[in-house]
């Protein structure tokens, strides 16, 4: 019976080692960006911090071995259980360095789950157990429990609980181990009163910690964003939370500002009328992304328009937007027109299952601050689209910014042309960006920027769209290679300018 106690234990730590290793990968991509160098650095970090643990394992007296182990339990279920909304509140009100807390926390947690198996191992060796079946045993158990985290993480407790309360479950698991091997073992361990007392307070801390938790995240968004949070969620794909300050609605997608209400317009103008305004004979238009309604808000002014098709990956962005009566006062409800579409999928995905043909293309992802979006920038993806593309048709391309970060502006550019496309860049100031850029471009039509409007602007006239596509000195284009799947240059440009800026 006491074997098979320690072999669950193998199971559930090894669940609960590699589910802190995936909440820290997680949240400093959400909060950091570029998840590879994330999840890289991180799982590094961990690894070499298992070998220290596992090195001073040696160092525990054998008598000492179980009583170590509940030990370590519960400083592995305090640590890694609070390790997610440590971090998140330091990131939102800490003057401590993030990066310095995060590896700080990826170390400690590191050294102490690699002393677990170690000790566990030798507590089964204690128990006269065969060498050959000691390992098999161990090992296969412990790479179950891995197996089990890595599918209930993305598909189930990241999506439903979020990263902070599944920190908190996973060290109420820590202290369950703890617990019943204090019950299995009461007979060879001192002092079992006190350890049931730190085990049970732990467990209180860890309990209170995961009913706490909405108020924590809300605590700490309040801190990272400043205004009032009026609607905040954690989809499979990303992190939505919404703000208000007087008459002002902010997106925010994994701390990203994505819009604010009182100069969105200027953005989705610029976006969506240069193009369609030289499209009067346009009826079929897909918008990739966009999932907040603005950009199909300006293109179904326009009367001719007969179909849109929206695909969005997230159910959850679109969802909001079309039910939400401040959000679909912001959209005009332009997802209830009959005119619309919605498709909750990958867009790469879609684009290569659809044998559809569209006069005009708006494509309007968040920038290319990861790999998983970086893909969606890429030759091959352009050249899908233009598979979908009218020959004098128009496909629009939301850029980054020429000014902030103008070798990722010139990058995308540079991947619509060698995906055969001619292009127009063009800018437009936006004041809660700064100078934002866009690309135009098509298969065959010789574009000309319009002159006038057929519909009433708040933004543009002849003058504002002439000059945006006219790039002063100090936006000049630079020759920049393409950005391919392989390489992903583009997340390298975009990180890299960006910091620049930063500093």
């Amino acid at each position: 019976m006491t074997k098979r106690i320690l072999m669950l234990s193998v199971f559930v730590v090894a669940s609960c080692g590699l589910a802190y290793e995936l909440i820290a990968g997680a949240l400093s991509s959400y909060l950091l960006g570029d998840s590879v160098l994330q999840f890289s650095t991180i799982i590094g970090c961990y690894l070499f911090a298992m070998g220290v643990g596992a090195h001073f394992s040696k160092f525990v007296d054998d008598e000492h071995v179980l009583a170590r182990f509940i030990d370590i339990e519960l400083a592995v279920g305090l640590i890694g259980g609070t390790s997610a909304a440590l971090l998140f509140l330091s990131y939102a009100w800490l003057a401590a360095p993030f990066r310095t807390m995060l590896y700080v926390l990826v170390f400690l947690i590191g050294a102490l789950v690699g002393m677990e198996i170690p000790l566990v191992m030798r507590a089964l060796e204690a128990r006269k157990t065969a060498f050959k079946e000691l390992v098999s045993r161990v090992l296969s158990f412990d790479y179950l429990g891995a197996l089990a985290v890595s599918l209930l993480f993305p598909l189930v407790l990241a999506p439903q609980l979020g990263l902070v309360r599944t920190g908190f479950v996973f060290g109420m698991a820590n202290v369950a181990v703890a617990f019943w091997t204090l019950r299995a073992f009461r007979h060879e361990l001192a002092d079992i009163s006190g350890r049931v007392l730190r085990a049970a307070v732990v467990m209180l801390v860890l309990v209170l910690g995961f009913l706490g938790a909405d108020r924590m995240v809300h605590f700490g968004e309040r801190g990272l964003f400043g205004d009032d949070i009026v609607y905040a969620t954690s989809t499979p794909y990303q992190r939505l939370v919404i703000t208000r300050w007087k008459d002002d609605l902010r997106l925010y997608i994994n701390g990203n500002l994505q819009f604010s209400s009182r100069d969105e317009y200027r953005y989705h103008e610029a976006l969506v009328h240069p193009m369609l305004e030289a499209l009067p004979w346009a009826r079929r238009v897909l918008v990739l992304g966009g999932g907040d309604g603005l950009a199909l808000r300006e293109v179904l002014r326009y009367p001719q328009i007969e179909q849109v098709t929206l695909v969005d990956l997230d159910a959850a962005m679109t969802t909001a937007f079309a039910q939400r009566p401040e959000l679909v006062a912001l959209n005009h409800g332009s997802f209830s027109d009959k005119r619309v579409r919605v498709v909750n999928t990958d867009a790469a995905l879609w684009l290569e299952r659809s044998s559809e043909m569209f006069d005009a293309v708006i494509i309007d992802f968040p920038d290319p601050s990861s790999f998983a979006l970086g893909k969606l920038y890429s030759v091959p993806f352009y050249a899908n689209v233009k598979r979908h593309l009218a020959a004098k048709g128009l496909v629009v391309v939301q850029s980054t910014s020429p000014f902030f970060a103008p070798h990722a502006y010139w990058t995308v550019d540079a991947t619509l042309r060698e995906a055969g496309l001619r292009t127009w860049p063009y800018h437009a100031y936006v004041p809660s960006f700064g100078e934002w850029g866009f690309i135009l471009a098509s298969p065959e039509l010789d574009y000309t920027p319009p002159t006038r409007y057929r519909l009433p602007m708040r933004f543009l006239n002849a003058e504002t769209t002439r000059a945006m596509f006219v790039f002063p000195p100090d936006m000049p284009a630079l020759p920049m290679a393409p950005n391919r799947l392989n390489t992903q240059s583009l997340v390298h440009e975009f990180e890299q300018d960006w910091r620049r800026v930063i500093r």
